[in-house]
């Protein structure tokens, strides 16, 4: 069967990133110097436009392979991957999508950067689906510090409900320092995002960050026992930065991480929250702020 025809864009994808047009522009750089020197009548302003056109041109082919594939880490040992059905589809998906040579899918750990982090969160939850992981659980813990930045993840968002309506849970930590906590503007903005995941079915809890240890106070999302994201730096609102790693193994460390933070019972996140909640939300419906009251709460969570 005749391969099947690329869309225009793919080929100029596949053209600026390819070895071979590298190698033809420095070999080019290289012998378009000699050439002038050899030539008696040579024009110094043609040269240098001619040598600035291959760097142009080098640096465009670099900026665009840098945007359009995701930059990947290889490991040797395959057997330890946790959930090698899950890990198959997505290396596939990755494969198919986002990169075509099959020697730059990462064995176990991914790196990805700027807006292709949205698109690979997306991507886990889903594959979860398809894979039938076990257990159908999402545990995600949210370094809080500018609620209506999380509140714009739309594509994540809508990724969260198609799981949670194909019969998944999904618990999600606000993680916040203490000053945030106090303040109006910040405890509007949150519960609001919290109503918004809560409205889809997220349980939802609160711990504060100025307790936790600096290997608790981590943004990262555990995806059943198949993988964990782990956000290195947080994106801004149009994910122009922001740089994410997944992986693929030792998930099982991640989950009781998580665990330890969430807690059980009177000490557990959601009851945290609900505390914290109780005593906010009616000072904001009544506009009856006392931060000193809001401090007794949030110092006795």
């Amino acid at each position: 069967m005749p391969e099947q025809q690329r869309d225009p864009l793919t080929r100029v994808t596949d053209a600026l990133g390819s070895p071979v047009l590298g190698a033809v522009i420095g070999i080019a750089g290289l012998v378009t110097p000699v050439i002038g020197w050899a030539a008696e009548r040579v024009d110094l302003k043609a040269l240098v436009v001619v040598q600035g056109a291959l760097i142009v041109i080098l640096a465009i082919g670099h900026l665009w392979t840098h945007r359009a594939y995701i930059r990947l880490r290889r490991t040797n040992n395959l057997k330890s991957i946790d959930d090698a059905r899950y890990y198959d589809l997505v290396r596939t998906h990755l494969e198919r999508e986002l990169v075509s040579d099959y020697g730059e899918i990462a064995d176990g750990h991914l790196r990805v950067y700027a807006s292709e982090v949205p698109r690979l969160s997306a991507l886990l939850i889903d594959t979860l689906t398809d894979a039938a992981s076990d257990p159908p659980r999402i545990l995600a813990a949210d370094l809080t510090t500018n609620p209506h930045l999380l509140n714009q993840r739309r594509e994540y968002l809508a990724a969260n409900r198609r799981f949670l309506q194909g019969h998944g849970t999904i618990n999600r930590l606000f993680i916040v320092y203490r000053d945030d906590l106090l303040k109006e503007e910040f405890a509007r903005a949150l519960l609001e995002l919290i109503g918004r995941h809560r409205d889809i079915g997220v349980i939802c809890g609160l711990a504060v960050r100025d307790r936790l240890r600096a290997d608790e106070a981590v943004d990262y999302v555990v995806f059943a026992a198949a993988a964990v994201l782990v956000e290195e730096e947080q994106g801004d609102a149009d994910y122009t930065r922001g740089r994410s790693s997944v992986y693929f193994k030792g998930v099982d460390r991640w989950r009781l991480r998580f665990e330890g933070v969430w807690g059980n019972g009177a000490d557990s996140a959601p009851h945290a929250l609900r505390t914290y909640e109780a005593v906010t939300r009616s000072m904001l419906d009544a506009g009856t702020w006392d931060e000193q009251r809001i401090s007794a709460t949030v110092d006795a969570l």
